[in-house]
């Protein structure tokens, strides 16, 4: 009877170490992901490329998505167009080094001619920038894809809302097929709302296939539609990270929020804590 005590005892004190265990589990974080938040600088297209990278800091994340032409800085001569000499380079490696800020990806991007390609090619290659968010023509892909595999560099390719030409991603997977594994989708789920589609859906027709996220929520499912803070929309935000968790999504999520263009920065502090929440409870 007592050894039969002992062993419930131990059963039980077992029992109470896993459950407290569990109860003392870390949530999960973007990093634990795979993840990585970024800011596209459009967001913050009213300021500098310095600015820009300076608000990114100031939110507490490590990468940003540049676009082309954005001005660098009150002290510096140039823009982040991929055709601008070294200084301009200088200035943006800089300013990005400054701030503890890594230009991970650059968009969105095309090109008139495969010798304008190569040009942003060795733009970025030399600016360390692993994909770019592009909407290279049909006709492009063959040749953008060596490309990509030659300097070890993806494509995402981005869809604006309807009618632009990859605005359905049926679109793009018919493009994609048979080329590298470098070319693949950035995902702008906004955009997607915007062209009346289901953004969950979407991500399960492109699964396999998705390089990057332009991260939005929007107040409504029209053409006319305006950033809100994540999960206050109508994207299913939580939905959205959910797929993307189940499909073991690996890449960057570039917040791309075009609404209080001035005052933008509580909407994005609230907009990441809503995206931490959700991933905490994976």
């Amino acid at each position: 009877m007592k050894r039969k005590r002992n062993i419930i005892l131990v059963i039980a004190a077992l029992f109470i170490s896993l459950t407290g265990m569990q109860s003392c589990k870390k949530p999960k974080t973007a990093e634990d992901l795979g993840w990585k938040l970024a800011v596209q600088a459009w967001t913050f297209n009213k300021y500098s490329f310095q600015e820009a990278v300076e608000k990114t800091k100031a939110l507490g994340l490590k990468y940003i998505e540049a676009y082309s032409n954005q001005p660098l800085g009150e002290n510096y001569a140039g823009t982040t167009n991929y055709n601008e000499g070294p200084e301009a380079r200088r200035a943006m490696k800089e300013i990005l080094e400054k701030n503890g800020i890594t230009l991970i990806n650059y968009g969105v991007v095309s090109a008139d001619s495969m010798a304008e390609w190569k040009k942003i090619f060795d733009f970025a290659k030399e600016m360390g920038i692993q994909t770019l968010t592009a909407e290279p023509t049909p006709e492009q892909m063959d040749s953008v894809g060596k490309l990509c595999d030659a300097y070890q560099i993806n494509i995402a390719i981005h869809n604006h809302p309807q009618p632009s030409f990859y605005w359905n991603p049926d679109k793009v997977l018919e493009n994609i097929q048979g080329q590298t594994s470098r070319i693949g989708a950035c995902a702008d789920v906004g955009h997607w709302v915007r062209s009346g589609l289901d953004p969950v859906e979407c991500l399960k027709k492109l699964e396999g296939h998705i390089i990057s996220i332009h991260m939005k929520d929007v107040n409504e499912k029209s053409p006319e539609a305006h950033d809100v803070i994540w999960g206050t929309g109508v994207c299913n935000v939580k939905g959205i990270l959910e797929e993307l968790h189940r499909q073991n999504f690996k890449g960057v999520f570039s917040i791309e929020y075009e609404y209080n263009w001035e005052n933008s920065i509580p909407d994005i502090e609230k907009s990441v804590n809503y995206f931490n929440k959700v991933i905490a409870s994976f």
